[in-house]
């Protein structure tokens, strides 16, 4: 009994961790049905085209499906009309006048693909208009007609899709790839600070940058295809692009105070500064890791109190030290090195501040 509840806890965990990528599959499967289903039913001459468009619109977030079928269809268009009028225009009954037409169907367009890279269904579809009728003996117009209809029932089909089974809002993914970069930041910030100066993990703290990295990509992403909701007056919720800026600050300061306390120090100054690093650093990382709760649930900010009462001790601690003319003792690396650390320190508070605000913000439209 106790193995079959840890393998139900483990299944319902993964179910919960991939819930995101799961509701897409189901998705993506119901448009590809539907699709089929509706173009045989229309007596379609290609019902693969529909199918395939319904899937290439039916995306992770409604945002990014309105541009991707926005930009398909556009580009469809564009290149049927474009092939259909080549075909027409050009006589191919040969195989080298047939070459030829397809070269002038290709390049052109592929130079516009390779310039407006979310126009990259122009060639495409310019190819299979000037081919299509050699294979189906339908007339070019008549192909050029089939291929639009096609493709608009599969992005109808599509958007359908994304808007009434599970739709996922952009914004909401974004709150969860923040609070998971948040979740990184603060382990980042406790590994560097922890510890004394010089005994860092390396290897660990560059591979959480690395995906630090990612989730920055991820997040510029679902910012984007958030406005794209917002355009379209699909969603009241706030810009993400103040939440994004201050992640990337925060990541910035964060590989400051990396590099600050990559070498050891001198023991006067280790022995005076490490505690009240560590605990700044304590702090700091439990004040990100509760603002990515409060994102996720859509609650206010914590308290900022333990993470003023750190950073004052922190800082005063380090204002002691340089009163005392203990810097000028230092080597210029080490000085540069304590300056550089001092500097960062108040960045990355006034960064969270900043950071309490957005989350504030986030929060308004739930409230």
């Amino acid at each position: 009994m106790k193995r079959a509840d840890l393998s139900w806890n483990a299944l319902r965990a993964w179910l919960r961790q991939h819930r995101v990528q799961l509701a897409l599959t189901l998705r993506m499967t119901i448009a590809a049905v539907v699709g089929l289903v509706l173009a045989q039913a229309l007596s379609l001459p290609l019902p693969l085209w529909t199918v395939l468009t319904a899937l290439i619109v039916t995306q992770m977030s409604v945002g990014r499906s309105l541009k991707t079928s926005v930009d398909y269809l556009f580009g469809t268009i564009g290149g049927t009309v474009y092939g259909a009028a080549l075909a027409l225009l050009i006589p191919h009954a040969s195989e080298g006048a047939l070459l030829g037409v397809l070269v002038l169907a290709v390049a052109p367009l592929a130079l516009v693909a390779a310039i407006k890279r979310n126009l990259n269904a122009v060639p495409v579809s310019s190819i299979i208009v000037v081919l299509m009728p050699a294979i189906t003996h339908a007339s070019p117009l008549d192909a050029a007609i089939d291929r639009v209809y096609e493709v608009g029932l599969g992005v109808v089909v599509g958007l359908l899709v994304t808007f009434l089974v599970l739709p996922a809002g952009a914004h909401r993914q974004a709150r969860a790839v923040a609070a998971r970069t948040l979740d990184l930041l603060a382990q980042s910030l406790d590994l560097m600070l922890s510890v004394p100066a010089g005994r860092q993990d390396r290897p660990r703290l560059m591979q959480i940058y690395d995906t630090i990295s990612l989730a920055l990509s991820d997040l510029i992403t679902s910012a984007a295809e958030g406005e794209q909701e917002r355009s379209a007056r699909l969603s009241a919720e706030p810009d993400a692009s103040p939440l994004r800026r201050t992640l990337q600050r925060l990541r910035h300061d964060c590989v400051m105070i990396s590099r600050a306390v990559d070498q050891p120090m001198p023991d006067d100054m280790q022995g005076r500064l490490a505690a009240p690093l560590a605990a700044f650093g304590a702090a700091a990382a439990g004040y990100m890791t509760a603002n990515a709760v409060a994102l996720l649930a859509r609650q206010l900010p914590p308290d900022e109190a333990a993470l003023d009462q750190a950073h004052a001790a922190a800082v005063a601690e380090m204002a002691a030290f340089r009163q005392e003319g203990l810097t000028s003792t230092l080597s210029d690396e080490l000085a540069g090195r304590f300056f550089a650390l001092a500097f960062a320190l108040e960045q990355i508070r006034r960064n969270l501040g900043d950071l309490g605000n957005v989350v504030a913000e986030q929060s308004a439209t739930a409230r």
